[in-house]
């Protein structure tokens, strides 16, 4: 008995010294992010970008809006509740004068349980994160784009990009930016056209819309 008491011991103890050496999420992202940081930090009151894989790939995003000094931050697979869990890093050490979001897409595709009811709760929850840390700092949701490899889950994220809208509109210096029409036929099908052959992620002429679209909601 005493042997398999000190067998569960062990084995109990090992589980939580494994879970507390774990990695979260995207940590190595993150240590990217500082590591860079580390060798030449961003200046203030810059436009800081945070979100999913379309900010990731989205390598020469300084380019499409000179005039404008871009903090790129976003991170390939992330959710709303991984820039959530990051706010302190990506966000907060920044200073910046406006914080621009991209995320959404991939909580809808993660899960059929995840709703879009979710998907707005998630935002909330994020700009109420960074509201705390720049209580008057703007900040711009951009539209859940139409992927065509994710062809099923536009219903759901129509949804989604309303209540978010909706949201938005009641929050000051706050704004909603809408790619979505511009990326859709009036067929109502997405435009293939605009993305690379994974049909997931953008291509120049996908970015150049999304250059289109956010161009007037940045802050000098």
């Amino acid at each position: 008995m005493k042997k398999l008491f000190l067998l569960l011991f062990v084995s109990g103890l090992a589980t939580i010294l494994q879970a507390q050496t774990e990695e979260p999420p995207f940590y190595s992202d993150i240590q990217n992010f500082k590591k860079q940081d580390s060798i030449s930090f961003p200046p203030k009151k810059a436009i800081l970008f945070i979100g999913s894989s379309s900010f990731t790939m989205w390598r020469d995003v300084q380019d499409y809006f000179p005039g404008y000094t871009i903090i790129n931050r976003g991170f390939g697979g992330s959710t709303l509740p991984d820039l959530i869990r990051y706010v302190d890093d990506i966000v907060v050490p920044y200073k910046p004068g406006q914080v621009v979001i991209y995320c959404g897409e991939n909580d809808i595709a993660s899960s059929d349980t995840i709703t879009a009811e979710t998907v707005a709760q998630r935002f909330e929850t994020l700009f109420e994160a960074i509201r705390r840390a720049y209580p008057k700092m703007p900040v711009a949701f951009i539209s859940m784009k139409p992927s065509p490899s994710r062809e099923q889950f536009l219903p759901k994220m129509q949804s989604a990009n309303r209540q978010i809208k909706d949201y938005i509109a009641t929050q000051k210096k706050a704004a909603y930016i809408d790619i979505y029409p511009y990326m859709m036929h009036e067929n109502g099908s997405p435009r293939k056209a605009l993305f690379l052959e994974d049909m997931l992620h953008m291509n120049k002429s996908g970015y150049a819309i999304w250059q289109y679209a956010i161009l007037p909601y940045l802050k000098k």
